[in-house]
């Protein structure tokens, strides 16, 4: 049977720079690749050398996404779930729904754009 894994995820927020910085602090990543994009936007690679999120914007205002449209969270994956959540909260972001269940512990929280993630770590 072939595995596969999912390389990247691309994210339209409002703005590229203070997001790239958050999952850099966040997640331990760099910045991978920088660049004009579509519609005369530009797009930030933010990850590690197997995945990343594209972080794009058009430069046009955008209000908060609403939840669930079209997508309902981002899963991302941490060795030390309580400095995430400090990372999280030094940004002024809040978290949520917090819960220790198999296979780990976990909170969510929206960024500020709405869309919604959640931290995990299975440690």
């Amino acid at each position: 049977m072939h595995r596969g894994t999912i390389e990247h995820a691309n994210l339209t927020v409002n703005d590229i720079e203070r997001s790239s910085q958050f999952f850099q602090k966040l997640l331990g990543w760099r910045e991978r690749w920088r660049g004009e994009a579509m519609n005369g936007g530009e797009t930030i690679h933010v990850g590690d050398d197997r995945a990343y999120l594209a972080l794009y914007t058009d430069r046009q205002p955008h209000g908060r996404y609403a939840k669930g449209t079209p997508l309902n969270h981002v899963g991302l994956v941490v060795d030390d779930l309580d400095a995430a959540e400090r990372v999280v909260l030094d940004a002024g972001l809040e978290t949520f729904n917090h819960a220790d269940y198999e296979p780990g512990r976990r909170f969510y929280f929206f960024d500020w754009d709405g869309i919604e993630f959640e931290v995990v770590s299975y440690e």
